[in-house]
């Protein structure tokens, strides 16, 4: 008897020591968006270029699933074996990342995650009876108990995520089926199969952020690989920087990351917004982010223009996230005083809200792939920025107020500057409101607009290493407004 007693004690010690350890995890993890990736991997080189740099942030996302679909360019085939070669190669380099931030996950773990939607293209995989492990695995997850959002990154088609909505559909209570499509939050890049207007329509309340139609230069997402813009630097995604920054000397991951074929890594504005860098918010696509900025509103079908993709376009019937304009002049070097200036010219369109921010998650990029091989000592990490004060301020219209991150650190010791900026897009009150004085210091002071009712005004602080490569991370602080 004594024996059985002690089998018990040590049973439910086990149990207890169990649920406490998954416990810890889920609150280490809560901060973290959880995002299931669809892609159309092997109908472009830029599939296996997002899902490197995913696997660099896998400490910083939380990725339940990686499932291997088509899409209009690659419609009778999935390759979930190009997502495993990706993975192996991640495995030789896992254990070099612990030594720079703590949480990448097992390669093995990672590896459980990859499935297959059907080999067959959009609506035409959409139905009874064709289910798949991708579409069952993206029910399975939305099912857990886990109150945070569930993020479909769509990098292809994305008729996996339609059968597992028409199954839903079909076999969940309407309250049920409510709550569940409530949890999740699209991101497609364009529409590369038929089924994604069958979504929008068919579930009218589900979050969607995408640029409608088949016209990719009508996308805000291709403002990772634009180079249209005179007068700026476009050296971060030439093939000389990807060359000697990424793919050479890195590492394994390094070494598969293939040459640009059409685009370098169209698809990776599908989850850079999801990484956590003071900056991004991803339950608010209108306040702009790596990713881009969005808003949500019903776009006049009759500007969009055909493009060279055989997907059909189709009127929405519905409000959706989609592009945004930002007007932008970028601050450049000064050589001698102010270490900054205005630059001379002012961009303004839906792209910019993405590319603006691209020499920052470029250089973090390239520092990751560093982390790969270099040990602490060796590698460049992003500084700390931190207010003196709460990120959300009230002051009333007319009236001075004071920004401040003076207990900035940096965990190399590196030197850093300040750059403090309003965001007009961003907020509700929408004209510049500028620094009174230096804006590169760490505490900057601005006048309240004079204001008839309540506004709201974004203001972001941007702190710059000097390492090597440069990064960058920022706080934004959200101002209301209030008429006197």
């Amino acid at each position: 008897m004594k024996n059985y007693l002690k089998l018990g004690v040590v049973f439910s010690l086990t149990v207890y020591l169990s649920l406490a350890a998954s416990s810890v995890l889920s609150a280490k993890d809560a901060h973290k968006n959880r995002v299931i990736v669809l892609t159309d991997i092997e109908a472009d080189p830029d599939d296996t270029q997002s899902l490197v740099r995913l696997l660099l942030y896998a400490n910083q996302v939380d990725i339940q699933g990686i499932i291997a679909t088509t899409s209009c360019w690659y419609t009778t085939k999935v390759s979930p074996k190009s997502i495993d070669k990706v993975i192996e190669a991640y495995a030789k380099v896992q254990p070099n990342l612990l030594k720079h931030e703590a949480g990448f996950p097992e390669a093995k773990h990672l590896s459980s995650l990859v499935k297959s939607g059907l080999p067959k293209y959009g609506m035409k995989g959409v139905g009874k009876g064709m289910d798949s492990e991708g579409s069952e695995w993206i029910i399975k997850v939305l099912e857990e108990k886990d109150d945070r959002p569930l993020w479909i990154s769509t990098w292809g088609g994305v008729n996996t995520l339609a059968q597992a909505l028409f199954k839903m559909k079909q076999t969940k209570s309407e309250k049920e089926l409510a709550r569940l499509v409530s949890k999740l939050r699209v991101y497609t890049i364009s529409d590369q199969d038929d089924s994604g207007i069958w979504i929008r329509n068919t579930f009218p309340d589900l979050f969607y952020i995408v640029s409608p139609g088949d016209d990719y230069g009508s996308a805000t997402w291709t403002g990772i690989n634009a180079s249209y813009m005179s007068g700026v630097d476009h050296t971060t995604i030439s093939n000389e920087w990807i060359a000697e920054n990424l793919q050479q000397n890195h590492g394994a991951l390094g070494a598969i990351y293939p040459d640009v074929a059409w685009g370098v890594e169209g698809d990776t504005p599908a989850f850079l917004s999801l990484i956590a860098n003071g900056l991004n918010d991803a339950e608010h696509p209108e306040w702009g982010a790596w990713g881009g900025r969005y808003e949500l509103y019903l776009p006049d079908f009759s500007k969009v223009k055909e493009g060279s993709s055989i997907v059909k376009i189709a009127p929405e019937t519905r409000e959706i996230w989609t592009n945004a304009n930002d007007k932008y002049t970028a601050h450049v070097p000064n050589e001698f005083g102010r270490t900054i200036k205005q630059g001379a010219v002012t961009f303004e369109d839906f792209k910019v809200t993405l590319w603006r921010w691209r020499d920052d998650f470029q250089n973090d990029f390239a520092a990751r792939m560093d982390w790969c091989l270099s040990t602490y000592g060796e590698a460049n990490h992003p500084p700390v920025p931190v207010l003196t004060h709460e990120d959300r301020l009230t002051v009333k219209s007319g009236e001075g107020f004071t920004l401040d991150a003076f207990d900035t650190t940096d965990p190399d010791g590196d030197s850093f500057s300040f750059h403090w900026f309003n965001y007009p897009e961003a907020g509700s009150y929408q004209k510049l409101i500028p620094v009174n004085g230096a804006e590169n210091v760490h505490m900057a002071y601005f006048t309240a607009p004079v204001v008839e009712q309540s506004q709201t005004a974004h203001f972001i602080v941007k702190v710059t290493d000097r390492g090597e490569p440069a990064l960058t991370r920022y706080k934004r602080v959200i101002v209301t407004i209030e008429p006197k």
